[in-house]
């Protein structure tokens, strides 16, 4: 597995992450804990370091198992999870609606985007606790609003720092411009954005900032909710509460396109006797800036699976060649 720095915080985590989001269950169609918990050591086992997490995904439930999980092995992972996505109160702007299950506009849970000082100060002491540990190894606003002050946000998280709750500062989904407005406050260490080979608005923006300002860069959902796989068919139905359920990439027409876009990368997959999930997330890290991949599990197999992928090395002629079947046949929206 390699490794690699999150930005200036002298921290080395693995480039292939365990992402949580689905160990939540939230959007996911529900988890099962022995499973999740089962896929979270499989993927220390096998390497993987760095885990990320939120409060939002299954409103605890992420946190929860994975507290569960690390019990006597903490001191194993780079643990990072986030703040400022709130359902407890009615503060800062208003993102969305939610049930227990998925989002929905009438739900009876109210998402709110938040970073005031008071508020990550009452999240952070919620997933030390859900975490069962004493500090967070990087910590990151998970979404940004409009109603708090950056430098006070930053401010805030700086106090943490010197406390010892955290360790690292990064944010998600945010701009170059906001990024500037917390470097101005502070020494930030990570990015972590929507990034893979169908989702690629980063390269433009976010990636080559990262790479310019020594940051790390997290790319969350490389393998675009399963689709670069190669493993959903357009037989394949998706339960209650599954975001991909409706989902127009999951329809018949787009995961063709998708299925011939891979096809041109079997040839390189079967040359290394790799599948072509860890060829994607191989190409993910090996792009400008891209430091680590967010990958979830919620098997042993898949966790496997994927830290594999964290000791491939691809060479020009390999990028080369899928940097041109990206160009001919990259599927639209």
């Amino acid at each position: 597995m390699q490794t690699r720095p999150l930005g200036a915080s002298g921290i080395e985590a693995s480039v292939v992450a365990l992402g949580t989001w689905a160990t939540g269950g939230w959007m996911w169609g529900g988890t099962e804990e022995k499973a999740a918990v089962a896929a979270i050591h499989a993927a220390i086992d096998n390497g993987i370091t760095l885990i990320d997490t939120a409060p939002v995904y299954g409103f605890g439930t992420a946190e929860e198992l994975l507290g569960k999980a690390l019990e006597g092995k903490r001191d194993k992972v780079v643990l990072a999870t986030k703040c400022g996505m709130v359902w407890h109160i009615r503060e800062g702007d208003e993102f969305f609606h939610s049930t227990q299950e998925t989002i929905d506009s009438e739900g009876d849970l109210a998402i709110y985007r938040c970073l005031k000082p008071s508020v990550i100060r009452y999240e952070i002491e919620q997933s030390l606790r859900r975490l069962k540990t004493d500090h967070v190894d990087l910590y990151q606003t998970h979404w940004q609003e409009s109603t708090t002050a950056i430098a006070d946000t930053m401010a805030e998280l700086l106090k943490l720092k010197d406390q010892g709750k955290i360790r690292a500062i990064g944010v998600s989904n945010a701009s170059p411009a906001q990024m500037d407005e917390y470097r101005a406050a502070g020494v930030l260490d990570s990015d972590q954005e929507k990034y893979s080979m169908l989702d690629r608005k980063a390269e433009q923006s976010q990636l080559p900032y990262c790479a310019e300002h020594g940051l790390a860069f997290l790319a969350y959902s490389p393998l675009a909710l399963g689709l670069l796989t190669g493993k959903i068919t357009p037989e394949r139905t998706f339960g209650p509460g599954d975001l991909r359920a409706g989902n127009p990439r999951f329809q018949p027409e787009y995961l063709q396109q998708v299925a011939e876009l891979l096809d041109r990368f079997r040839p390189i997959a079967d040359g290394r006797s790799i599948t072509l999930a860890q060829l994607v997330i191989a190409w993910t890290v090996h792009q400008r800036g891209c430091t680590h991949a967010l990958v979830g599990a919620r098997t042993t197999k898949h966790a496997e699976e994927n830290a594999a992928a964290g000791a491939i090395r691809l060479t020009p002629h390999e990028l080369s060649a899928m940097k041109a079947a990206l160009a001919a046949h990259t599927p639209a929206g």
